[in-house]
């Protein structure tokens, strides 16, 4: 089957461009990636609008609006949905790598204090253009008001928050310190996540964390009813004073990692370690608890506290067997968090050392904003089982 992917310029188009020139380039780019990206979903869908074969892969569900910032100004296009989700067009993907490396490339060096004429020749290099001093301070004016605006969004419901924290080089006080990056992010009813904050603090304090933690409650966080986190003392304290009485998800991922603190010698590891697993992948609580007493009872003589410390830490871990048993799997651990993580480690390593805090936050929100944006339009993080249900199982 053949697929209409040809586009003529209209001739209102034509007219436009001998009458305004360059200024009728946003309208113009607009047109041709829409018209590009309706093309890709016609190939994915491997059907014509309205057109019924056997060979069709799923049903169209209309656009949704998405504002870039380019080199000639915002321009919002159409970005065209399908009903199964995990589509997006690689057509509007291409015509923004270019830009995303001036941003990054803005963003790197502007954190780092270097002149506005630096910054030129290293956009000329990654992009290949040229841009003058000007347009580089008003282009970095854009981004802090744009990175600024991201961490102060209204919220709303989200189910379960996923709560981490890395570590980040920054010159204070003539001094390299390692600086904690606070992060948070939030399953919606609508089965989508969302990151909704990040913090650069002094360490992983109470102070900080709680400070963190009440962000987004101000901003109009609610319907909580997980959290999943690794033990942080500091953090502990901060989630039971901002968000008391909500039920906490220990990591079961570190919590395999603790265990090794408490293990008698070395060669116990793997064996510690499979019977963790054990608890952690039965079908149920009842089964977790009964396997739970057994590894107990077996390290009770031999490594008292191994013993004691697994029977009180890993209960803490068995809180997922209280939800949806389809969600279970993504609530056990952090690892979800991982790809935050080291997406953030690949673009600040280019920094290397920042020179502030300011700078640290802003290459950050600015990684963090576009896997946001990327997570809106993907797939699915988890299915629950009815529309609108938000209530454990």
């Amino acid at each position: 089957m053949t697929y209409q992917n040809d586009f003529t310029l209209p001739g209102e188009f034509l007219e436009q461009i001998a009458t305004e020139g360059f200024e009728a380039l946003p309208d113009i780019i607009r047109l041709l990636i829409n018209k590009a990206m309706e093309a890709e979903r016609r190939q994915y869908l491997k059907a014509e609008p309205y057109q019924h074969t056997p060979e069709r892969t799923g049903q169209a569900n209309g656009y949704k609006p998405k504002t870039v910032t380019t080199r000639m100004g915002e321009i919002t296009f159409d970005i065209p949905q399908v009903r199964s989700g995990g589509f997006y067009p690689q057509a509007l993907e291409k015509g923004l790598r270019s830009e995303r490396a001036l941003n990054l490339a803005l963003a790197e060096m502007y954190v780092q204090g270097v002149s506005t004429r630096k910054v030129s020749a290293i956009v000329e290099r990654l992009c290949g253009t040229t841009i003058s001093s000007t347009q580089v301070s008003r282009l970095a004016a854009q981004l802090d008001g744009t990175l600024k605006a991201w961490p102060e969004r209204e919220l709303g419901v989200f189910v379960y928050l996923f709560l981490d924290a890395r570590y980040e080089k920054v010159r204070q006080d003539g001094q390299i310190r390692n600086v904690a990056l606070l992060t948070a992010v939030g399953v919606d009813p609508k089965d989508k996540r969302n990151i909704l904050g990040v913090s650069v603090s002094l360490s992983e304090q109470e102070i900080h964390w709680r400070t963190f933690l009440q962000s987004p409650v101000k901003r109009g966080l609610q319907g909580v009813q997980l959290i999943i986190s690794d033990d942080h003392a500091g953090l502990k304290a901060a989630r039971q004073a901002v968000f008391g009485g909500i039920p906490w998800q220990r990591c079961q991922f570190h919590l395999q990692q603790n265990a090794s603190q408490y293990v008698p010698n070395q060669g116990m590891k793997p064996e510690v370690a499979n019977d963790l697993r054990m608890i952690f992948n039965t079908p149920n609580r009842t089964v977790a608890q009964h396997y739970l007493a057994q590894v107990v009872q077996k390290y009770t003589k031999n490594a008292s506290k191994l013993a004691n410390w697994i029977e009180q830490a890993v209960p803490e871990g068995l809180t997922v067997f209280d939800f949806p048993a389809q969600h279970q799997k993504k609530l056990r651990t952090t690892n979800g968090v991982e790809r935050l993580n080291r997406e953030i480690r690949r673009r600040t390593a280019v920094v290397g050392i920042f020179p502030h805090e300011e700078s640290c936050l802003r290459l950050t929100s600015a990684v963090l904003m576009e896997i946001d944006d990327e997570w809106q339009v993907g797939r699915v993080y988890l299915t629950f089982q009815k529309q609108g249900e938000t209530t454990p199982s």
